[in-house]
């Protein structure tokens, strides 16, 4: 531990300033604005052997265990009350996105690694479905670090011109139920999915109606985490035994963490249902999102800003697609559910 101690504290002094402006410009986030101060100080750290091994760690092990934290989020029978009326529209938009970025990455020849991200960043939950599947799939930080953003800068628009459009979309301005599941499906990060929600409840005096929901049918959309990483999981095992020759366990690729990600959400659920108040959770819950935070500290100083500008116009176009289908998917499911006139 010795050895990871200053690359460690380096990242620490990066992201304790990109948490506090991160709750200060929602909209944006702490996640990427760590990425972003990250790659900034990378630029002046000339030495960097000395940090190395405590910015490996805080980029792999840390990040996992943030997503270990995420599930004492998770009280799965309230989610499992409350997010099944939306389960058509997040089962509808989740296939769009991975078929959008399985059809892009082949016709516009990106990276796979970097499609899956985004494709499972665009349809799940941003930062967070990123930060579960990158160790999954061994995707390189700068792989990381271009997914965050593609997601971040979708993720600003639709936090900004949803509300705007809602009316014209037909969405009712008497009950925040409607926009608040298309808020909670068709917008990929926390972040956003809360800024959207919000600014519709504060548009109409909805109180906290539409962001009740909205966060609900965000909850609904994380747990998606589990079979997409399980399958990840499972197609790199058969990839690498015809890489090598050899057989290659699927035990050997299992992303434990995940396991720990269940077991957590499972303790929630039962301590809950035998009368232990939620905030009693909530110290792990913001303990995680400080070690997401955290995490991209190291993988901003690992991501070199050229090279991530240089290639990231594909990215931004499968983004863009992934995103487009989803709104669309998302729109058009609630008219056949009736959620929209």
């Amino acid at each position: 531990m010795k050895e990871k101690l200053k690359g460690l504290l380096l990242c620490l002094v990066i992201a304790v300033p990109a948490w506090l402006l991160g709750r200060k410009f929602a909209v944006v986030g702490g996640p990427v604005i760590s990425i972003l101060l990250g790659m900034i100080v990378g630029l002046f750290l000339k030495n960097r052997a000395p940090f190395e091994a405590g910015i490996k760690f805080t980029s792999k092990k840390i990040l996992q265990w943030a997503v270990i934290l995420l599930g004492f989020g998770m009280n799965l029978a309230v989610i499992g009350r409350t997010g099944v009326q939306s389960l058509p529209i997040i089962l509808s938009t989740i296939t769009t996105s991975l078929l959008v970025a399985f059809i892009m990455c082949r016709a516009l020849k990106i990276p796979s690694k970097i499609s899956t991200l985004i494709g499972v960043g665009s349809s799940i939950c941003g930062g967070s479905a990123i930060a579960a599947t990158a160790p999954v799939i061994d995707a390189s930080d700068e792989e990381v670090a271009q997914a965050i953003s593609v997601i971040f800068f979708y993720n600003v628009i639709a936090a900004l011109i949803f509300p705007l459009m809602g009316t014209l979309i037909g969405f009712s301005t008497t009950s925040g139920e409607a926009f608040g599941i298309f808020a909670g499906t068709a917008v990929n990060d926390t972040s956003s999915v809360t800024a959207a929600a919000s600014t519709w409840d504060s548009m109409w005096g909805l109180g906290t109606q539409t962001l009740d929901k909205a966060v609900t049918v965000k909850l609904t959309r994380t747990l998606a985490i589990i079979p997409i990483t399980l399958v990840l999981a499972l197609i790199r095992s058969k990839k690498s035994a015809g890489e090598s020759g050899k057989k290659v366990s699927i035990k050997s690729v299992f992303p434990m963490f995940i396991l720990y990600f269940i077991l957590a959400s499972v303790v929630t659920t039962m301590a809950q249902s035998l009368g232990v108040d939620a905030s009693v959770f909530t110290p792990f819950k913001e303990l995680s999102k400080f070690m997401i935070v955290l995490a991209m500290a190291a993988i901003g100083l690992n991501t070199n800003p050229v090279k991530l500008i240089k290639t990231g116009g594909k990215p931004l176009l499968l983004g863009f697609c992934c995103w487009l289908g989803i709104t669309g998917v998302a729109i058009a499911m609630q008219h056949v559910l009736g959620l929209i006139a």
